[in-house]
């Protein structure tokens, strides 16, 4: 090996270079040309070593001597490419052997480049110059490359809001333009139902006492009454306009549903109890619950009021509620009740909201991205993604609460809402 009087150029930044030789006069001439460079310079003389240094403080770069005394070269890169933070390091094999299947062996346990003893000192110093400046391109790519997820998740993020305060939007127009045109015609029946109940009852009392002063009618008339079945009509009638006004009640009731769920002509943030929340939203999936039969179990357990984004707390709700209820669907078992499970309790400054199915659960494969935005497993046409991301957003960035699920293929899934209970008090 001899050196050479040409000079190299000054490197742009100073980098840590880790030389791994067990012969002295290899370090000593390696060292020396690199620090003259600017490098800074660490030496091992075996591999034990070259590890405890790299894991104590990585290098930029490592030159790398195949036979040393203990573990040798290949067997050294090797364990450092199998531990992330290390792998991106750079390591350049030295090595007095020149057969092609040593250089291929050198590459495929990592190596970035091979240089044969004796080397020349501008060979080495080009080869790390060059790999070094690879590195930072590669770390600078790196971060680009984040921060371009991190610029399209934010951009996905951005657009999911935009979508759901358009849907929101949406309901509350249709929701306000329903109590607008139903309303009236709904209190106008529901008014006249009671006396048209009452007279209902008049009728068949005169018709009671006109059979009492008649006992005798006509055959005219009592082929008549045989065909009108006179006796099934004054006992079904009263049923039928009980059912009536059964029927305008519970109009009158998803009306009121939809607009507390909407929280029309209410300020955003406000106070909510959450049990009439949660009741108000089951009002609104209840058309669900039948086919196929889906039983809800409720344990309501003493929580405080809770100052918060009111309707976006309901949009949670609903998705949570009408996730549930499609994984559900999706399990054909006939000897599986199905259910749901609500559960509400105060622990440790939150009120703790917690939805149970026994569904279909969720594939381990998907649970990572479970609240990305638009992302989703249901057919094109069934779903946009944005339910859960959604809830998400709304629960962790506007309550700074916590949402969290676990879940167990053919078992289930629980998803956990968690609002602090003095969240917006000084709202």
């Amino acid at each position: 090996m001899s050196p050479s009087s040409r000079s190299v150029e000054q490197p742009p930044m100073t980098a840590d270079i880790l030389i791994v030789d067990d012969t002295p006069a290899n370090l000593r001439l390696l060292s020396d040309m690199l620090q003259t460079q600017g490098y800074g310079v660490r030496k091992a003389i075996n591999g034990t070593m070259a590890l405890k240094a790299v894991r104590s403080l990585p290098p930029d770069l490592i030159l790398l001597d195949i036979n040393l005394p203990d573990l040798d070269g290949y067997q050294v890169c090797e364990q450092l490419k199998q531990e992330p933070a290390f792998k991106p390091i750079p390591v350049i094999f030295l090595s007095a052997l020149s057969e092609v299947e040593d250089k291929i062996k050198a590459f495929g346990r990592g190596g970035a480049d091979y240089i044969t003893k004796p080397f020349v000192i501008e060979e080495v110093l080009a080869r790390v110059e060059h790999h070094l400046e690879l590195a930072q391109l590669h770390r600078e790519l790196t971060a680009k490359n984040q921060d371009l997820e991190t610029a399209l998740l934010q951009l996905k993020k951005t657009q999911a809001q935009m979508i759901q305060q358009e849907k929101m939007a949406g309901l509350s127009q249709l929701v306000a333009g329903l109590a607008h045109e139903i309303n009236n015609p709904v209190g106008f029946i529901a008014g006249n139902l009671s006396p048209a109940l009452d007279y209902t009852h008049i009728l068949l009392d005169v018709i009671g006492r006109y059979e009492a002063e008649l006992p005798e009618p006509s055959p005219e008339l009592q082929g008549f009454l045989d065909e009108v079945e006179l006796d099934f009509v004054r006992t079904d009638l009263p049923q039928l306009m009980q059912s009536m006004r059964t029927g305008t009640e519970r109009l009158k009731s998803l009306l009121l549903a939809l607009r507390i769920f909407a929280h029309l002509d209410e300020s955003e943030v406000k106070q909510v109890n959450i049990h009439e929340s949660l009741e108000n939203t089951l009002r609104l999936v209840e058309h669900r619950l039948t086919t196929p039969a889906i039983a809800i179990l409720k344990e309501y357990n003493s929580v405080p009021r809770l100052t918060c984004y009111g309707r976006k707390l309901n949009q949670v709700f609903l998705h949570l509620l009408n996730n549930a209820i499609d994984a559900l669907r999706q399990r054909h078992d006939p000897n599986v009740e199905l259910k749901i499970q609500i559960k509400t309790y105060a622990a440790d400054a939150y009120c703790w909201i917690e939805i149970s199915d026994n569904g279909i659960g969720i594939a381990p494969e998907v649970r990572s991205h479970l609240f990305d935005p638009f992302y989703t497993t249901k057919p094109i046409g069934q779903g946009q993604g944005l339910g859960l991301a959604t809830s998400y957003q709304i629960i962790v960035e506007d309550h700074h609460g916590v949402l969290d699920f676990t879940s167990e293929p053919g078992v289930g899934t629980t998803f956990k809402v968690g609002i602090p209970t003095d969240l917006l008090r000084d709202t």
